[in-house]
Parts: structure tokens; C-alpha cells; sequence
């Protein structure tokens, strides 16, 4: 639950612009915005809410994606041409979600769904007006640095840990997925560290040391470091670099340069086979080898895309079965007692949670003909088994689509797919419409709306061809593709 005081707090010192042409609903949102934030001006299209960005700065623009004259697409389009770290949510509704792409490509912020929920619209809020927050404090200590370096010890002192904090933040809001991650590492390392009995110094260096060990992730392309599945031989080459960076970035500031010999160590491996630098033995830094440690040990732990969490005894075997391969083993027997008094959560986890999260993710997974979901996603959503227990689904395919295309050609049997296709997602627009193969289509509902669905009738397009479309009624979602199969020769 939002703390509405604290949301006024983030709120009260920014600027947004609102465009909406629905008068009724501008008005009613444009109140409910004057009582959070500073300032807010609004406009009634793209045009005219293009013309008062380009006369006023604002922390954020909020606008509807269907306008008259311009419309929010457009929009927003001109002003990341100008401003490319403009913060934007988009308002939209759920028929809409066509224009996720481009929200996407555009760098979008957030997404609030029509008919507007403010229960939502106070969580985007507080998501973006925080994250501005962050950024506002950090831009507002580098511009007192010399200041503070003037003040020397003391000043520095003070604003250490807003300034880690603020940094981890910067990484982990581009990066949803790995929210925790630096601060868990961080925390595990210094468990370990306290464990072999090592100064106070040394354990508060490693604890920020690992609170910054990603922090060169910030020049990683989001195609690779958001990329849900496994990483091609040049994506791996390229994410392998957030380590020189990072250890480069840290290396320039005074205060952070220990930390930086730390950071840079931290991918390599006890027999010689990690990286920057292939180091082995004892010519990898100590902390440097409890930090390999317990960034493994919190892989393991998390609920990745593709793998399944351990648990916390499974995780402990795998450290111990790694030792002298992967792992210092004068290391391994310290960590193994304070990481197993650990209480690991059982919700951290690599799945997106937010409505844009979630598209930024599928964005990975969709079929490029059709611009359906894909197979993999298929295979992804059901795998995790939590949602999918929700779910009912409908096989749909095509009989006869082989001749159609042998006697039409393949150009004329895509057009007829990307149409079969928009059929399925237009009559039943709450389903997940998925291309399994070349013309076999799931629909995936949700089971508390399986009572409001259409009766499924042939599309009129399919008539005057010799094509028919079969859609059956799935009774589970267990051994999906075999019932498809089957279905298939049965017909």
C-alpha cells in the first residue's frame, strides 16, 4: 500500500504535463494530479501539449497515445528526440497495447491502463516520482562534490551511504529484474567476511564494494542486459565488460579506488577460467574470492528466467562441490556457515512484476510475423507454473493451410496468418494469443473470465478458401503440445 503522504513527499517538488482530449477525463485526472504535485499544466492533443513542452521544462509527461491533430505516439517521439532521459507514462487502454512496441522503443516510463484505476495510478506515481527523487539527490551531490572534497573526512563521511545508495539505485531501476542483487552480495560478502574474522575495515570495504560490483552495467545495451533468454557468443563477450567498466568508473574517484581492485576480480574463478584477467589460486585478491562466492550464491538463490531457485541447503552442496574449481576452498568452509544461517526469501526472483515490465520482457518473445507471443514464451509462462494454474486455453489451427499456400504462394498465406491472427486477438481480447507453429495458434484466458467467452466462430475471410479453422477446448495445461498433436491427426 502507497503512503499517500509519502507520495505528496516525492510529488511536491515536480512539474508534469498532462495531455488527454477526453475533457471529462482530463478534468477529473487533472485534479486529482494538482493535489500531489508543485505545478501541473495540461493540454487537449499532441500538438498543443508538444508546444508547452518546448516552452517549459517538466519532471514529467503523462499523455494519453490516441489525440486528434498529433497523436501521443508522436508526441512523445518529439520530445525524447530533444530530452532522451524525459521521463513519460503513457495512458492508454487495454484494446491498445499494439502501441506497446513503440512505447517500448521509445523508452516509456510507465503505463497506467483506461478506465483509469487511481489505485494504479498512485503506484506509477510513486515508482517515477521516487526514481526522480534518487536522481534528484545524486545530481545534487555531484554538484557539491568539490564542495564536500573541500570539507574533507567528515562531509564525505556523511554522505557515503546516500551516495552508494544512489548509485545502486541508478543500476537497478534500468535493470528491474536484478532489484536487490547488489545489496544482497553486498551483505552476503560481509556475512563471510565477519566469518573468517577479518578487521572491521575489511568488512565494511567488501559490504560497498559489492553494493557498486554491477555499477558498469550502466553502459550495457538493454537489448542485452534486459534479454530474458540465453546470450549468443557476442551478447556474453559484451555483458562481460561491465566488469572493466565498473572497475574504471570507481577507479576515478579517490574514495572508491580499493573498492575498484575488489570489483574488477569479481568474475574470476579459482582454477583460472573467469575473467577480465584469468587469474587462479591465490593471485586473485582474498575479498575478491569471497565476492566470486557470494555472487554465485545469490545466483543460485534467485528465481532466474530460465532456472529455478535453490534452496538453501541445494545452494550450500553446489558451493561446496565448486570448491577449489570455481571457489577459494580456504574460503568455501567460512561461507558455508554464515550463508547457511541466512534467511533467503522465497520471493526474489528475475520476473517482471509492473504492466511495462511485463512488456519490455515479452518484447523478447514475439513472433515476428504475426506480432503475436512465440513459442518460447509459451514454454517460458508455463514453466513457472504459478500463473499458469490460472489459466485455461483453447487450441486454434488451420486445416488445409499447406494447400492454400502451395496454390496462393508463401506471400499471400503470411498475409492470411497475420489476419487469422488479429481475429483471434480482436474477438477475444483478454486472451494471450500464442503462434505455436506455422499455423497453430494457443489462446491462454483466465480462468475467472472463461464464463464470458464467445462461442468461437469461423472467420467470415476463410470461406470462399479451402481453409478451415479448428479450435478446441483444452481441459489442462499439462503436456500442451502432445493434446495439440493429437487434435491435429484427429481431424
Amino acid at each position: 500500500m502507497i503512503d499517500i503522504e509519502q507520495l505528496k513527499t516525492y510529488c511536491g517538488a515536480l512539474s508534469v504535463l498532462y495531455v488527454e482530449d477526453d475533457k471529462e477525463l482530463h478534468e477529473a485526472v487533472f485534479r486529482y494530479l494538482a493535489k500531489l504535485f508543485k505545478s501541473v499544466e495540461s493540454a487537449y492533443d499532441g500538438e498543443e501539449g508538444l508546444q508547452k513542452y518546448r516552452e517549459e521544462e517538466y519532471d514529467i509527461v503523462m499523455s494519453d497515445i490516441k489525440m486528434p491533430r498529433l497523436s501521443g505516439i508522436e508526441m512523445i517521439k518529439e520530445i525524447k528526440a530533444e530530452n532522451p532521459d524525459q521521463e513519460v507514462i503513457i495512458i492508454s487502454a487495454h484494446a491498445e497495447t499494439g502501441y506497446f512496441m513503440d512505447a517500448i522503443h521509445l523508452n516509456v516510463s510507465e503505463y497506467v491502463i483506461k478506465p483509469i484505476d487511481y489505485i494504479q495510478m498512485k503506484e506509477v506515481l510513486f515508482k517515477v516520482a521516487r526514481r526522480l527523487h534518487a536522481f534528484k539527490e545524486n545530481q545534487r551531490y555531484h554538484a557539491d562534490l568539490e564542495l564536500l572534497v573541500a570539507e574533507k573526512t567528515k562531509s564525505l563521511t556523511d554522505n557515503y551511504e546516500q551516495t552508494l545508495r544512489a548509485m545502486v539505485e541508478m543500476i537497478e531501476v534500468r535493470d528491474s529484474y536484478t532489484g536487490g542483487h547488489s545489496e544482497r552480495v553486498a551483505r552476503y560478502s560481509r556475512a563471510i567476511a565477519e566469518e573468517m574474522d577479518l578487521s572491521p575495515q575489511e568488512c565494511s570495504l567488501i559490504y560497498r564494494a559489492g553494493m557498486l560490483h554491477d555499477i558498469g552495467k550502466v553502459t550495457t545495451p538493454d537489448t542485452i542486459l534486459l534479454k530474458p533468454g540465453k546470450l549468443s557468443e557476442r551478447e556474453f563477450l559484451l555483458i562481460k565488460d561491465h566488469v572493466t567498466v565498473s572497475h574504471h568508473l570507481l577507479s576515478q574517484i579517490p574514495m572508491y579506488r580499493t573498492i575498484s581492485e575488489i570489483v574488477l576480480h569479481h568474475h574470476e574463478r579459482y582454477d583460472g577460467a573467469g575473467y577480465p584477467q584469468g587469474l587462479s589460486g591465490d593471485k586473485i585478491p582474498l575479498l575478491s574470492q569471497i565476492m566470486i562466492l557470494a555472487d554465485a550464491f545469490d545466483a543460485m538463490t534467485t528465481n532466474r528466467i530460465y532456472k529455478g531457485r535453490k534452496s538453501l541447503k541445494e545452494a550450500i552442496e553446489e558451493v561446496q562441490l565448486c570448491s577449489g574449481k570455481q571457489f577459494d576452498p580456504a574460503v568455501v568452509p567460512f561461507a558455508c556457515r554464515a550463508l547457511g544461517r541466512m534467511n533467503i526469501s522465497h520471493d526474489i526472483s528475475q520476473l517482471p512484476k509492473s504492466t511495462m515490465e511485463k512488456e519490455r520482457f515479452s518484447y523478447f518473445f514475439r513472433d515476428s510475423l504475426t506480432d503475436m507471443y512465440n513459442k518460447d514464451y509459451l514454454d517460458f509462462f508455463l514453466q513457472q507454473g504459478i500463473e499458469g494454474s490460472r489459466y485455461k486455453a483453447w487450441a486454434c489451427f488451420l486445416r488445409n493451410f499447406s494447400q492454400y499456400n502451395s496454390k496462393h504462394g508463401w506471400e499471400k498465406g503470411n498475409e492470411l496468418l497475420q489476419r487469422f491472427a488479429q481475429f483471434l486477438q480482436e474477438r477475444y481480447s483478454g486472451a494471450m494469443v500464442f503462434r505455436i507453429h506455422g499455423d497453430d495458434f494457443i489462446l491462454l484466458f483466465d480462468e475467472e473470465r472463461m464464463g464470458n467467452l464467445k462461442e468461437y466462430e469461423q472467420p467470415s475471410f476463410l470461406d470462399n478458401t479451402e481453409i478451415d479453422s479448428i479450435c478446441h477446448h483444452l481441459d489442462t495445461l499439462d503436456n500442451l503440445m502432445v493434446q495439440l498433436k493429437h487434435l491435429e491427426r484427429s481431424e
